[in-house]
């Protein structure tokens, strides 16, 4: 079943999405497997539940993640929805993933697994999902490695097997980012400042300080340029700031949408750039496994990313009533609000939220 969730100029929004050619090579193999194929059109459920989602939180100053947000509530909601109703018992997928069905309670209980490829595991994408839309999905490449899958392609035959990999927003494709998001949102210059190697970063001592994103003022470095809007901006960028002179490269370590000022600092070890803790708030999280959720005042040892390919890292979690605190055992490098932050036990991934 082919879904097309954009249209190439649908409206006033214009990306890079190669849907069309999509669609012929699924006819193909679909053809080649002597299987029945559908089409379904998924674009204004893709539109309001990702797009605006996207548009809303750029707008806000956050960087939002549309892979995950599509696989929560379109793939595994819309898309599940109408196998369903074909008469479809489960969704599989072409995700590295694995899953797993296990006992608790009585009932059973479905865990999701790292994907074997250390290379695209991509778990992380689906950390928003429950337990029924887990219970309808199947990862049948999950335990393979990426060359082995298209080898496998090879040997059948099928068109797809030197097909390269998607790139881009999900569905959208390629994209030069500020200029699609200046599609909807409108450009408006602002300072571009370089806070100082040597900045003097106040101390934290608390959760609460260590999960707050760093505060600056224009006064705090040197006005070095300027820049088309705050918003189009994320923590630990680097292309896109049209600065030289630099021996080291120029990343964004924090914005203000509000003063419409982005600040910036030289070098992957600027003081700036890390941070050692992120809060996730209560109504953002979710727990894949309701069976290991925790209750305020508890805290818990884990491994956690905060973005695709990330290697994991040592983390602790804190429950709190205003949300979930994970704390790294290194500082992390572009903690950026809007993000989601995943953690797992082992190879498993058992939660994740958004990052306030």
């Amino acid at each position: 079943m082919f879904m097309q969730n954009w249209h190439d100029a649908t409206g006033t929004l214009r990306g890079n999405c190669p849907w069309k050619d999509d669609l012929t090579v699924a006819q193909l193999v679909a053809r080649q497997l002597d299987i029945p194929f559908h089409f379904i059109d998924l674009s204004a459920a893709y539109r309001q539940k990702v797009v605006d989602y996207m548009f809303a939180e750029y707008g806000r100053g956050r960087t939002p993640n549309p892979d995950v947000l599509c696989n929560r509530e379109v793939k595994f909601d819309a898309f599940l929805s109408a196998c369903l109703a074909l008469g479809a018992d489960y969704v599989g997928t072409g995700h590295y993933c694995r899953k797993e069905a296990i006992a608790s309670g009585g009932a059973p209980a479905y865990r999701l697994l790292a994907g074997s490829d250390p290379n695209k595991d991509q778990s992380y994408f689906l950390c928003q999902l429950s337990q029924q839309q887990l219970s309808r999905a199947l990862f049948p490449i999950g335990h393979m490695l990426k060359p082995e899958v298209r080898k496998l392609a090879r040997q059948l035959g099928l068109p797809t097997a030197t097909k390269k990999d998607s790139q881009g927003i999900c569905f959208v494709g390629k994209v030069d980012l500020p200029v699609f998001l200046q599609q909807k949102l409108k450009a408006k210059k602002g300072l571009l400042v370089e806070l100082p190697k040597d900045i003097r970063l106040p101390p934290r001592r608390t959760l609460e300080e260590q999960a707050a994103p760093y505060r600056f003022a224009p006064s705090d470095g040197k006005i070095i340029g300027e820049h088309s809007g705050a918003h189009f901006y994320t923590i630990g960028q680097r292309r896109g700031l049209g600065v030289g002179g630099h021996v080291e490269p120029l990343f964004v370590v924090a914005t203000d949408v509000e003063s419409n000022v982005v600040y910036v600092g030289e070098g992957h070890g600027h003081p700036a750039l890390s941070r050692s803790a992120l809060l996730a708030p209560a109504g953002e999280v979710r727990w894949l496994r309701p069976d290991l959720t925790m209750q305020a005042g508890e805290q818990r040892r884990c491994l956690a990313r905060i973005r695709y390919r990330q290697p994991l890292q040592e983390a602790t979690l804190f429950c709190r009533q205003e949300g979930i605190y994970v704390t790294f055992a290194a500082p992390q490098r572009g903690i950026a609000s809007g993000q989601f932050v995943a953690w797992y036990s082992g190879e498993e991934l058992v939660g994740s939220g958004v990052i306030a």
